[in-house]
């Protein structure tokens, strides 16, 4: 037989070895038996009283005891403070990236606080079942363990006429050198017989809700009226341009710029990531309005405490600061400037 010179002696072993040694055995015959090399059955004896006192019950407690000791902890064990740090982020819908993103600008010099967000999802999926696993599954972005494809539909670009394309936009634009500029769309709820609309500022990626009329939400009268007055609530210096894609709800998108001052551009047809900022948003946004949701029942306050909520978590792609805080930089500059606000 093989001998196992290190691997791990089993509790089934530990009885052979106590059952041998009451029978008289040498421990080199017991080593035969059990394919073992002889120091090994030597050393677990020595370890536990010696061949004449060797209980396997008691070898068997010592083991695991010094397993426990030995082995440290995972960062993120149900019991520690860095746990609960982690899962009050993820009860205000934080994403793990943004909580490790969090972690290290709150605590720069202390890596025991710090934890990546391969861990924090590592975390999540190894809970034991239950409903700490439920809870904490609930608080991820995805609510479900596979992606479903986006379904077909029918083609909603529009037909109205004059529209600047985005390939005219200024460069300043395109390469959010200026804040000012924004980025629209419209998430549908259940049957697309809801919808709110969506803004976000290229610059600082915050974002604005729009509660639109109810019933037939995404009529071009309707956007044409909530967004209207929604961008009007903005600082006039930070009504800069709107990127919007070929939907039919923004046909009447000449009277949006006269209400507004803001020149409207049009993406090209299926192409999402040229409001890249916006699309993103919309994802985000599925966290508090799953797929299915009838929207019509949220009011504009509840929906600017979405908005709140959204643009109090850090990104990313600012360094993980908040987009509040870059959006109040941007008014602050401007708050020097004679004239510039209203």
């Amino acid at each position: 037989m093989t001998q196992k010179h290190y691997s791990q002696l089993s509790e089934h072993e530990r009885c052979a070895i106590a059952l041998a040694l009451q029978q008289g055995m040498s421990l080199r015959a017991i080593s035969r038996a059990l394919g073992r090399s002889p120091s090994t059955i030597s050393r677990e004896c020595q370890r536990n009283g010696g061949p004449k006192s060797y209980v396997s019950g008691f070898a068997q407690q010592r083991c695991d005891r010094r397993k426990r000791f030995t082995r440290p902890p995972p960062k993120l064990h149900r019991d520690s403070p860095l746990f609960a740090s982690v899962r009050t982020y993820l009860l205000q819908c934080w994403s793990p990236q943004q909580i490790a993103g969090e972690l290290r600008r709150l605590h720069p010099d202390n890596k025991r606080l710090h934890v990546s967000h391969e861990t924090i999802y590592t975390c999540i999926y190894a809970q034991p079942r239950g409903e700490l696993k439920k809870e904490l599954l609930a608080c991820l972005r995805m609510g479900r363990a596979t992606r479903r494809p986006r379904s077909g539909g029918q083609d909603r670009r529009s037909d109205a006429s004059e529209m600047l394309s985005i390939h005219v936009r200024p460069p300043e634009i395109e390469d959010r050198q200026l804040p000012g500029h924004w980025e629209g769309d419209l998430i549908k709820g259940q049957a697309n017989a809801s919808a709110v609309g969506t803004l976000v500022e290229r610059t600082s990626r915050l974002v604005v809700l729009v509660k639109l009329p109810h019933p037939h939400p995404a009529t071009a009268a309707h956007v044409l009226q909530a967004f209207s007055d929604k961008l009007n609530t903005i600082a006039k210096p930070m009504r800069g341009s709107l990127t919007y894609d070929r939907g039919s709800e923004m046909a009447r998108h000449r009277e949006l710029s006269h209400n507004t001052g803001m020149k409207v551009y049009f993406c090209d047809p299926h192409s999402p990531w040229q409001r890249g900022s916006n699309e993103n948003t919309n994802g985000l946004l599925r966290q508090y309005f799953p797929k299915g949701t009838d929207l019509s029942g949220y009011s504009q306050e509840q929906l600017d405490a979405v908005a709140d909520q959204l643009n109090g978590r850090p990104r990313m792609t600012l360094g993980w600061r908040k987009p509040i805080e870059v959006y109040a930089e941007h008014l602050a500059r401007l708050a020097h400037q004679p004239d510039s606000l209203h």
